[in-house]
This record gives structure tokens, C-alpha cells and sequence, in this order.
């Protein structure tokens, strides 16, 4: 809800209080949550109504919000009860003992039983604790000074306690003003005017005979008596109005405060603009309908009232700069996936496409006739297809069972409307025309293995998508009978029904923010509806631009909402919305007058869209409403061809008229697609050398390293051009945070994981390109962490001192994108009034405590410590924005939760992992597992875990739906080393989000989802050293480790053989550095320049380094005929078992 809907309550209760409206007033406190009448709240407890006292709270606050709620209802609920048991009322007191008390057995079970046996004494009084209890009037005085003292402290109430304060009869004020306003505007405006409704707009009645303007009377009269307001204002003195700021968007939170534009009445009378939106852009909130059939359970929980007083209170608690605003997309016209590569021939007409989202090369395909097909698009291969068949006719409805299995089978008109991939790729669902829905496990080898099969709605299954609403995946299915279904992934009961929309359901748009989930839906008459997971019904009735069918779906970053459709009368739109206005923000142009079939977009990576029309492509930039470029694609394609991109945009799949696919590639999919088939073709020629070694084999991915395979040799063989690598370009950041970026990574121009390379020795600075930041703040301290901005437009660094330092590129002639680059010198940031960003610091030194840092996805905010408590800066002021976690102990790492920016994992000093809402101020659980401290943590979404290292060597693994830990394992120790090790261990995972980089200062090691060590380096030869930092590249083809003598290592990524080695007189100046003093102590990697890194030096200074124009990459390749591999290679997984011999020095 904006700021002025917020006043206007306000202003409303006032109304209502000079009015006597006592109970209406209350109520309108407690449906709205923004007042907290303290009050009104001490005489219901003084009157000890304890339900209305409760159901008065549970307009603010619910039981499991906070520590703090939970104590209220808890006094509460205990004051009752012995009331009750004072007035010898035991059957009430059990009564209230097993409803209302229970609840909190599960938080103290020893107090529950305390208060349980209250029940066996004949005077509760006799409990020691209780022998001070007086009459009741006494107790309920002194519970309610608690009461009052816990309210004052709930984070969720302290901001609801004062009445803002403003003049009496505020609102007959404002409506007085606008009706003198309206009377000015009159043709011929009469003096007294008798204003007899509000509900039209004031127009005088025809003018005197003389036809004599008459002026304005002195005072304006209004129902009832009102303060004396002088003379009319002239003209303009309450026009025009000022703008209105809309609120940063949050969720669906804008499309609820607004109104829909077919109501009939109005908000106020002739209310200024943004206070009543006009009808084109007005979104009006709807009172939740009831369904007429809700289903059994009702999942109501904290986090749907929680975002329903957030849409009325127009907060977010997502920290941005702006909430409209956008950074400006960079990027060329050769990013945009154009030239065809390869074409497909499934058969049948395409009915739905969908890449898988780790493995970027596989798509999923569904026909007209009900086939499913998956193809491999690298070696042309359909690796798995699947003929449309009822597994149980027996379990389906009537209308079903009167077909025969063979008749269906025979169907033509058993289509398939849509078909996609689970968020980790595990599983795909299809939905089909005829009331079906069907899932399938998914394995590498490409075999699919049926798992679930719903007769999900009357008639057909239109859409479905996947989601997380609660801990457990769901299915979210939609059909002809006007209805949306949730279903569990697993055991395909149904879970939710949602019912209101008076046409077929078209399509399902599933998303979250902050933790709060929901469903956009959209039927065939036009109609947008919003649904929270519960049995309250839609939250939005919408229409779309031109009640066209239409689809939705967000920007890759899930900041930006757009949709496109067709109507009955062929008019296409596409449209990016304010979500938190409900409106249309941008119009995209381009489209044929009248299109000859629904248009189908797609979006990619916050940049791009793209939508079939006019039997060709076209694309728009997201920020600009014409057309970017279009494409034929060759020709061959439909009037209104389907389109798919790949996760990272670099292949775009499109349907042709012949019942075929064309694949669309930009450079980067064209080199991935032939490295991927020159990496089949090793796979073939190393096949007998593995046979000849008795191997396991491992299967080397060209971007990355998949688990050993277990199965047999022979199968690996017949099969070897079907081994899925695990393809990710996403870019990694620092491993301090474990963010993923929306920028996307470069590509290596040629087939690197195919190529034998010869470990190249830099030591002269005339090579490696290097820039030492310029730092007029430069101090002796040393860089302890250190980030690149996820836009690659900036460096923060982190120092001993507990100051940040943040330096920014800008765009320029010798830098038009205006990224970090080696080329050109950034500029040290500092807000205009020269503040420091500073973290507090515990009284001890400094120097000595563990820093840790995190960056939001947006850039805007930044989370970190030094020792005291974390503190969050706003990027642009550098302003602390909060604080919280006093030590101690200190927090020595912190971690986004990959799906809830409000819940961060925190490494603690004294070896505990807390995992701590933001938003409630409160700590959910406490990790114990580790011996030491934390010094490294890294989510996994697809695994579903978070993984934990510590100066113990240890590493953990934890489940996120329960955070009990699965497994735990100490690093292996070299044979050079003495057992037990000790020492900071970090950790990263790789893009595949299965292999972990694990590193301390005695090895580098790759493991794989089980916490299997699948290859290690230890430092030898060329580098001696120890490690103090690693970190994989943005593409995760390199690893970076820099070490203690000041060296740099790149590796690859894979099997961890030495590439290149780059001395420190490389990237430090004799002049600038005495022997052997600076040495980087962390390695930053760039999010989408892969050969570009960032050294943070342990004499305060921050460097970059690239590879020098003309080489371009770290390393030089060996002609492919050569066969010889570079002389420092990785060592195999260290066995404890089998210690392997000690690695020269």
C-alpha cells in the first residue's frame, strides 16, 4: 500500500473516533494493523476478554512471529487459565490447558508439565513460583505492565504504538478543500452552493439571467459543522499535485492496495492522482472470496498474513537503491542467439519446449500427439522419447475409463500443452489435454522413469509449473475447469484448490519474494488472478491488456514481471508491469496487426525478450519498447512460432513448420556446441585407454566435472556421445558470499578442456596486464576480503582496520562498458559527505578477528564484520543501515539463503552456525558440528544443502529442510603433514552446484556431492608455497590460488593441472614493493570476465591482473596431435589407506 492509502487510514480512524464509532474504530485498528490502540488493548485485559484481547493482537501479530509474540500469547493464555483454576473452574482450565497452552509444549516441555500439574493442587498458590499471586485484579494489572513492555519491544509492533499526529477533522478538511477546488471549476459557479452528495463530483446549477460569473462564497459549506477555512483558494493552490513516489515493489503487494477498474464506486470523492488511480491504471483491492469448495487442509501460516500487512503497510524488506529502477543493460547484438546451428526433426508438430536448467544443452520437447522427446542439442541425439499412454486407467474419472487404453493411445487430439523441468532437473512434468498430468524421474544417462500420474482437472491440463510453498516440492497444475491445483511432487496428493476464475485457466506464474510465495494465474477471458497459499482466495482480479490469453513470467533476477498474450481479434501485447502500482510500466511494439496465433516470449538473463510473430523472431532490449532485431531463422517457421532460451540465453530454441526444432546460437553457443562435440569425440578415443587401465572412468565434462560413474564400462562405451556434462556458465562470485551473478560470464573462445597445455611461467610485468587500484586512503593494514560487484562494474575490499573500500569503473572512450579492467584505472568511491564504511570492532585488536562479508544480488546493500557486530551499509550512502549479532562470539562468515534473502547462514567464532531471520530479529536453529571456528559456508539449491568448513579441517553438510546434518568429513591430510590438521579450510561450489572447491593452505581439493575427494594439489615444485586464497572463475573452467611467496597458480578446474604460474614480479613493481613483503591474501574472480581476477595483497594494496591483448587467456595450447600433457599434473584423491608418496618440494 503506498504512503498516502496509509494516511488515508489514518485519517478514516480519526474521522471514525470524532464520530463515536468506538467498535469500528477497533476494528478498523485491527484489520488494518497499522495502530496499536495500547488502550483500547489494557481495558480488554483489565475486563479480561481474553478472546477479544487475543483476536485484537492477531491483527498485528501471530504465536510463531517472534520470541517476543510468542510470550504475549503465551501470558496471556496463562493468565486465563488461572483465572480459571481460581475460580475452582477445572474443566475450564483443562479445556484451556489442551487448546490454547499446548501449543507451547513443543518450545518448553518442562514448563508445560509445571503448568499441568497446577491442575493437581487444590490452591495453584501452593506452587512457589505462584504463592504472590493476588486477587485477579492485581494480576491482570500486573501482567498487563509485562504486556505493555513486550509489545513496546516486538520489532513487528514498536513502529504501530503512536497515532501520527495532525490537525482535527483532517479528512472534512480535504474533502472540503476539493469540493471549493471542484466549485472553481464550475461553468458557472453559484455563491452557497448546497452540496447535497459526495458521491458525483460538485457541478452548480445554470447561471443568473445576466449571465455575470458570480464569485466564489467565503467558506465552503460540508455536512456537518466544520473549522472555518477562509475565503475559496484561488486556483491552483491544491493543484496540480505533486507527484506521487511510488514504494519500492515487493511481491504482489501493489497489485493488492490498488482497486479494480470494473467496480463502480469510488474510493473519495475526486481524490488527488495516486491517492485514486484513474481507471486505466487502477488495480483496486478485491475482499478475498471465500471458494465455494475449499479443499481439506488450509496451510494459513505467519508468512501470508505477514505479506498481507505488508501490502497494506506498503513496506518491503528487501533493500534496493530504488525499487523502479533498473541497471542499464550492457551488452551487443552478438549476444542475441541468431545464427542457426542445428535443426531438429521430432516428427510431429511442437507444442512446448523447455531447456534443462543445469545442463545447458538439453531440451525437452512435447507434440501434438502427446510424444515427449528429450534431445541432446551438442550430437543431435533425441536421448529419450516417450509415447503417450495412461499408466492406471483405472484410477482416472468416468470420462476417461469410457476410452479404451488403444483409442487413447490413437487420440490425435491428446496433445501435449506443456511440458518442463523441475528447478534442479530432476524431474519433468507434462500436462496434457485430456485431464492428465505425468512426471518423470530424470537420469544422465537419459533414461526416464515414470513417478507420478494425476487426473488433475476436468477437460485439459493448460499449464503447469513447479514450486517450494512450503519445505517439499509442489506441482501447480491449471485447466478447463476453471481451477488451479497444487500437488505434492512426491506423492501427488492435492494440496490446495483455487477457485474464482469464470473461464478456462490458461496459464500459472509461480514466484516468491522474501519467503513469501504465490501464484499469478491468467484465463482465457483475459482475467489476471493472484492466489496465496491458502484457501482465501485470489488476491487480484486483473485484467490483461486487451483480455487477451496470455502468459507471464519474471526477469531472470525475478525483479521484473512481463507478459504477453492474443486476443480473439488477433491483437498482441506485450507488456512489463509495475508490480507495485498493478499497472502497465512499458509497451513493447513490433507486432503484425492481427497475429495469426497466440504469441509465445520468452526472457533471458534481465535483457532480453522474445516472442514469435510474423513466421520470424523478434527481440526487444527490456529497456527499450521498439524492436531490437528480428530473425527468420532461415525460414521454415509458423506464423507464431514456440520459443525456448537456454538457461543462459546463449541457445534459443524455436519451432519450425515442419515438425521440426531450429537451435539459434550467439557466439557463446556456438562454442559451446562444438566443444561439446569435440568433447563426445575424446570420449570415443580415450574409450579403450580406459579398458586397457581397468579404471573407474571419470567423466570430465567440457565446463566442469560430473560424479564417477559406476555403471559398467562397456554401457560407458555404447554410450559414450550420451554422457550429459554439466554445462553452467552462471558466474560465481568470492567464495565469502556465495552469490550467484546476473551478468553473464565470457566464454573461452576456443575447446580449453580438450586441449593439452603448457604450464607457462610469467615473470616479467611487460606480460599479464596489471592495475594497482589507486587508494588515497592507503594504509599499512592488510586486505582481508575482497568482492567484485555482481554488475563487474566494481571492487570492495575489506581491510584489517575494519574499513571498506569500494572502487567503481565509468564508462569512457578507452572503457564504453564501463567494467573492471587492468586497462583503465577505477576511481575510489566515497559518498559526497566522505563518511566511511566502518564496521564496529570488539574491544580486543582488531588486526586479529576474522572478517566476513556478503553482497546482495542488487548491489546495494552490503552485510559484513570485523570482529564485532555484523553491520548492513547501504552501498550508495554508505550508511549502516542496522546491526545485529553482538559478540560474543563474533561472527566469522556469513551466507544468503540461495531462496529467502532474509535468512542468512552465520558462521560463528565458537564453531556454531546460526541460521538467523533478519526479518524477525531472531535465530531460528543453532549448528553444532564443527570444533573450531567457521571459516567457510556455501549453499546448494539443486542439493538442497549447505555445506560448513572450519579451522578444524572439517566439513559438514546440512540439510536446509531440517538443518540436521548429513554428513561431516575431515579434509584429507597430506602425507607431509602431521595429523589433525588445523587451519582455515574454504569452500566454494562449482557452477554445476554438485563439485566443491575445498582449500587450505596444504592442498587444493575437488569434491563431489557425497564429500568424496575426486582430485587434490598440493604445493611443489613451481609453487612451494603455501595456499592463501583459491577461487574458481566466473565460467568454472579455472581455478585461482595465490600463495604465500606472493605467486598466482591457475589451474584447471577439472583435474586441477597447473596451467599457469605468475610470479609476483609480474604484477608488483621492484620499485613499489620490497622482496618478499606483499602477498595476495585473497583472490577475487570476476562474474563475467573469466581470465580477469583481483589480488587483495597483505600490504593493503588491491591489484587486478588479465591476461596481456595479446594472449588473451592464462596459458599457451599444444597442437592436439602432441599429446603431451603439462609436467606439473594434480595428484589423485589422497587415501588414508593408500598415502601416496610425498610430493616433491
Amino acid at each position: 500500500m503506498s504512503s498516502l492509502s496509509r494516511e488515508l487510514v489514518f485519517l478514516i480512524l480519526q474521522f471514525l473516533d470524532e464520530e463515536k464509532f468506538k467498535e469500528t474504530v477497533h476494528k478498523l485498528e485491527q484489520d488494518s494493523g497499522f495502530y496499536f490502540n495500547m488502550k483500547h488493548f489494557e481495558d480488554l485485559v483489565q475486563a479480561g476478554e481474553w478472546d477479544e484481547v487475543e483476536k485484537y493482537l492477531s491483527g498485528f501479530t501471530k504465536v510463531e512471529d517472534n520470541r517476543y509474540s510468542m510470550k504475549i500469547f503465551f501470558e496471556i493464555r496463562k493468565q486465563k487459565y488461572l483465572e480459571a483454576l481460581d475460580k475452582h473452574d477445572r474443566a475450564k482450565g483443562v479445556d484451556i490447558l489442551m487448546k490454547d497452552l499446548k501449543a507451547f509444549a513443543s518450545f518448553n516441555e518442562e514448563l508445560f508439565k509445571e503448568i499441568t500439574h497446577l491442575l493437581t493442587l487444590e490452591n495453584f498458590r501452593q506452587n512457589e513460583q505462584l504463592s504472590k499471586y493476588g486477587d485477579t485484579k492485581s494480576a491482570r494489572n500486573i501482567m498487563f505492565m509485562e504486556l505493555k513492555k513486550l509489545i513496546e519491544a516486538n520489532p513487528l509492533l514498536h513502529d504501530k504504538l503512536t497515532f501520527p499526529p495532525f490537525r482535527a477533522s483532517r479528512l472534512r478538511t480535504l474533502i472540503n478543500q476539493s469540493l471549493n477546488w471542484q466549485h472553481q471549476l464550475c461553468k458557472n459557479p453559484r455563491p452557497n452552493p448546497d452540496i447535497k452528495t459526495l458521491f458525483t463530483d460538485h457541478s452548480c446549477a445554470a447561471a443568473p439571467a445576466s449571465g455575470a460569473r458570480v464569485p466564489p462564497p467565503t467558506n465552503g459549506p460540508l455536512v456537518g459543522a466544520i473549522p472555518k477555512s477562509g475565503a475559496f483558494p484561488p486556483i491552483g493552490a491544491h493543484s496540480p499535485f505533486q507527484p506521487i513516489v511510488s514504494p519500492p515493489a515487493s511481491a504482489i503487494a501493489g497489485w493488492m492496495t490498488n482497486a479494480n477498474p470494473s467496480l463502480p464506486h469510488a474510493v473519495v470523492a475526486q481524490a488527488p492522482p495516486g491517492l485514486v488511480q484513474p481507471p486505466s491504471t487502477a488495480a483496486f483491492l478485491k475482499h478475498p472470496r471465500t471458494p465455494t469448495s475449499a479443499p481439506g487442509l488450509d496451510y494459513q501460516t505467519a508468512d501470508s498474513e505477514y505479506l498481507m500487512k505488508r501490502m497494506r503497510m506498503g513496506q518491503s524488506d528487501e533493500v534496493s537503491f530504488s525499487g523502479a529502477s533498473h541497471p542499464p543493460n550492457i551488452y551487443s547484438q552478438d549476444d542475441i542467439p541468431k545464427t542457426v546451428i542445428r535443426t531438429l526433426n521430432q516428427g510431429s508438430s511442437v507444442m512446448s519446449l523447455d531447456f534443462h536448467p543445469l545442463h545447458q544443452t538439453i531440451l525437452l520437447v512435447g507434440t501434438n500427439v502427446g510424444d515427449i522427446g528429450i534431445w541432446e542439442v551438442g550430437s543431435r541425439e533425441r536421448i529419450a522419447h516417450k509415447s503417450f499412454k495412461v499408466w492406471d486407467i483405472g484410477s482416472c474419472t468416468l470420462p476417461l475409463q469410457a476410452l479404451p487404453q488403444a483409442a487413447l493411445m490413437k487420440d490425435a487430439s491428446v496433445s501435449v500443452n506443456r511440458c518442463l523441468w523441475s528447478p534442479d532437473g530432476s524431474i519433468l512434468g507434462v500436462a496434457f489435454s485430456k485431464h492428465i498430468v505425468q512426471t518423470y524421474a530424470f537420469s544422465l544417462s537419459g533414461e526416464l522413469k515414470q513417478q507420478l500420474e494425476i487426473d488433475a482437472h476436468v477437460g485439459g491440463v493448460n499449464d503447469i509449473a513447479f514450486s517450494h510453498p512450503k519445505k517439499s516440492l509442489s506441482i501447480i497444475t491449471c485447466g478447463d475447469d476453471k481451477t488451479i491445483k497444487v500437488w505434492d511432487a512426491i506423492t501427488g496428493q492435492k494440496q490446495y484448490t483455487f477457485e474464482g476464475h469464470e473461464a478456462p485457466v490458461y496459464s500459472v506464474c509461480p514466484h516468491y519474494k522474501e519467503s513469501i510465495q504465490f501464484i499469478f494465474s491468467t484465463a482465457t477471458d483475459g482475467k489476471i488472478n493472484a492466489w496465496l497459499y491458502d484457501c482465501l482466495g485470489s488476491r487480484v482480479d486483473y485484467d490483461a491488456p486487451g483480455h487477451s490469453c496470455t502468459t507471464m513470467a519474471y526477469s531472470t533476477d525475478g525483479t521484473r514481471l512481463f507478459s504477453c498474450g492474443t486476443s480473439k481479434d488477433g491483437d498482441s501485447h506485450l507488456v512489463e508491469w509495475n508490480e507495485t502500482e498493478g499497472a502497465i510500466k512499458r509497451t513493447y511494439s513490433g507486432f503484425r496487426k492481427h497475429s495469426l496465433g497466440v504469441v509465445q516470449f520468452d526472457t533471458t538473463r534481465n535483457r532480453l525478450l522474445a516472442a514469435g510473430d510474423e513466421f520470424m523472431i523478434k527481440f526487444w532490449d527490456m529497456d527499450n519498447t521498439n524492436v531490437l532485431i528480428t530473425t527468420d531463422a532461415d525460414g521454415g517457421l509458423p506464423a507464431s512460432p514456440r520459443l525456448r532460451f537456454n538457461r543462459e540465453g546463449s541457445l534459443l530454441a524455436v519451432t519450425t513448420s515442419d515438425n521440426g526444432i531450429k537451435i539459434l546460437a550467439n557466439g557463446d553457443g556456438q562454442r559451446l556446441v562444438r566443444l561439446l562435440e569435440m568433447r563426445a569425440l575424446e570420449n570415443s578415443r580415450g574409450a579403450s585407454q580406459q579398458i586397457n587401465a581397468n579404471l573407474k572412468p571419470q567423466i570430465v565434462s567440457a565446463l566442469g566435472t560430473v560424479s564417477n560413474v559406476s555403471s559398467p564400462i562397456a554401457a560407458t562405451l555404447e554410450r559414450a556421445d550420451r554422457i550429459l556434462p554439466a554445462v553452467s556458465m552462471s558466474s560465481l562470485a568470492a567464495m565469502d558470499n556465495n552469490r550467484t551473478a546476473d551478468i553473464k560470464p565470457k566464454i573461452s573462445d576456443d575447446t580449453d578442456k580438450i586441449k593439452n597445455w603448457k604450464l607457462v611461467d610469467i615473470v616479467d610485468s611487460a606480460n599479464p596486464r596489471t592495475l594497482r587500484l589507486p587508494d588515497t586512503l592507503a594504509t599499512s593494514t592488510k586486505v582481508v576480503r575482497l568482492l567484485y560487484t555482481n554488475s563487474g562494474l566494481g571492487v570492495l575490499a575489506l581491510g584489517s582496520n575494519a574499513i571498506h573500500k569500494l572502487w567503481k569503473w565509468t564508462r569512457t572512450e578507452r572503457n564504453p562498458s564501463g567494467k573492471s579492467t587492468a586497462s583503465v584505472a577505477p576511481q575510489l568511491w566515497q559518498p559526497s559527505n566522505g563518511v566511511l564504511m566502518a564496521n564496529e570492532t570488539s574491544d580486543s585488536n582488531p588486526e586479529e578477528a576474522t572478517a566476513c562479508i556478503a553482497l546482495s544480488k542488487n548491489d546495494s546493500y552490503v552485510m559484513s564484520a570485523s570482529g564485532g557486530k555484523v553491520s548492513l551499509f547501504n552501498m550508495m550512502t554508505f550508511k549502516v543501515m542496522t546491526t545485529f549479532m553482538p559478540p560474543p562470539p563474533a561472527a566469522t562468515f556469513l551466507a544468503f539463503h540461495p531462496q529467502d534473502n532474509n535468512i542468512i547462514a552465520i558462521g560463528m567464532e565458537d564453531s556454531t552456525i546460526q541460521i538467523y531471520n533478519v526479518r524477525f530479529d531472531e535465530v531460528k536453529i543453532k549448528l553444532k558440528g564443527h570444533q573450531k571456528k567457521i571459516t567457510g559456508l556455501a549453499f546448494s539449491q539443486p542439493l538442497n544443502v549447505l555445506i560448513s568448513s572450519g579451522a578444524d579441517t572439517q566439513l559438514c553438510m546440512w540439510s536446509i529442510d531440517g538443518w540436521e546434518m548429513k554428513k561431516s568429513r575431515i579434509i584429507q591430510t597430506p602425507a607431509t603433514h602431521a595429523a589433525p590438521m588445523v587451519g582455515d579450510t574454504k569452500i566454494q561450489f562449482h557452477n554445476d552446484q554438485t563439485h566443491l572447491l575445498v582449500v587450505h593452505e596444504s592442498q587444493l581439493a575437488i569434491y563431489d556431492n557425497k564429500l568424496e575427494s575426486l582430485c587434490s594439489w598440493l604445493p611443489r615444485d613451481a609453487l612451494p608455497a603455501p595456499i592463501s586464497s583459491a577461487v574458481y572463475s566466473c565460467d568454472g573452467l579455472l581455478v585461482y590460488a595465490g600463495f604465500c611467496d606472493g605467486a598466482i597458480g591457475v589451474f584447471e578446474s577439472d583435474s586441477l593441472r597447473l596451467r599457469c604460474r605468475i610470479a609476483r614480479t609480474a604484477y608488483i613493481s621492484p620499485s613499489i614493493s620490497s622482496p618478499g613483503a606483499a602477498y595476495p591474501m585473497v583472490i577475487a574472480a570476476h562474474p563475467s570476465e573469466p581470465n580477469q581476477i583481483a589480488l587483495g595483497m597483505s600490504d593493503g594494496a588491491v591489484h587486478v591482473v588479465e591476461p596481456s591483448e595479446a594472449d588473451s587467456k592464462w596459458g599457451v595450447a599444444l597442437p592436439q596431435e602432441n599429446g603431451a600433457f603439462p609436467p606439473v599434473s594434480s595428484n589423485p584423491p589422497l587415501n588414508n589407506s593408500q598415502a601416496s608418496d610425498p610430493p616433491p618440494r
